[in-house]
């Protein structure tokens, strides 16, 4: 039987730090195991985790099956999940944010944090 690589909560750290610095826009994220447990957060890891769990539910919910990516835009701001490699990132955003930019970076970070790549940017 062959040992598993499984990102480790300092990677997803240096993910969440990556991710806030590419995207000035950015309020905060965190990064969750699809079972919801956070991996790493801006802020509160606590709090994270319950809102990172109902905005996840609420996408699936409205879809009927788990989504691959969802976009909540609301007047005080925006709201993005993205689930890639057996992990989800959440990240809330100023109003008007580049969505289809947001989610290619959440999605690129969480690629290159399941692959193990120490830099937490894509190739």
């Amino acid at each position: 039987m062959t040992a598993v690589d499984a990102p480790t909560l300092s990677d997803a750290g240096r993910a969440v730090s990556y991710l806030e610095e590419i995207s000035p826009e950015m309020r905060g994220c965190a990064i969750l195991s699809e079972g919801g447990a956070v991996l790493a957060a801006s802020g509160d890891s606590e709090g994270w985790e319950e809102a990172g769990r109902e905005l996840i539910a609420a996408a699936d919910a409205a879809g009927g099956e788990p989504v691959a990516h969802a976009h909540i835009a609301t007047g005080d701001g925006e709201a993005f999940v993205v689930r890639e490699g057996g992990m989800v990132a959440v990240a809330v955003a100023e109003r008007f944010t580049l969505a289809s930019l947001m989610l290619f970076d959440m999605r690129a970070t969480l690629r290159d944090l399941a692959a193990g790549r120490d830099d937490g940017a894509s190739a």
